[in-house]
């Protein structure tokens, strides 16, 4: 079953880390110096915070698929959405080991799909998530 990710920039990750696990009644699955992840499944979600890599606010989107099975699946429907698409296939990043593809939708947002295989030692690093959100059209309106 297929868990959807969140990934939210924030300033200061103790004070986001007690509000989080306030929010979810649960503290975080885990924790290291500049990023903390719940692993929840009510609701059944990846949430994850850090600091230092990004902008305040909703980093990106995803989906996480518990098996390569699962992650051709959606990796199939990134193709089938006709946005421009990064397979960035094996990587390290947010301390695990995955396979990964990254879009983003015509506003911009940035989502990944991704399995991962194992925990990790170290953050790793991400692709030009930028550059896939300036891909996205400009806005013709200036209000909702």
């Amino acid at each position: 079953m297929k868990r959807l990710h969140v990934h939210v920039g924030v300033t200061d990750l103790d004070q986001s880390i007690a509000f989080y696990s306030a929010l979810f009644g649960s503290p975080p699955s885990l924790v290291r110096d500049d990023y903390a992840k719940w692993m929840l499944d009510d609701p059944r979600v990846n949430f994850a915070i850090s600091h230092g890599h990004a902008a305040p606010g909703i980093e990106h989107l995803g989906i996480q698929a518990e098996s390569a099975e699962e992650l051709a699946e959606v990796t199939a429907r990134i193709t089938a959405a006709d946005r421009p698409a990064l397979a960035e296939g094996e990587t390290t990043c947010c301390y695990a080991r995955s396979e990964k593809s990254w879009t983003s939708d015509p506003q911009g947002v940035v989502w990944e799909a991704f399995h991962t295989m194992e925990q990790a030692r170290t953050y790793g690093s991400s692709p030009a998530l930028d550059a896939l959100a300036a891909m996205a059209p400009p806005s013709n309106s200036g209000c909702c």
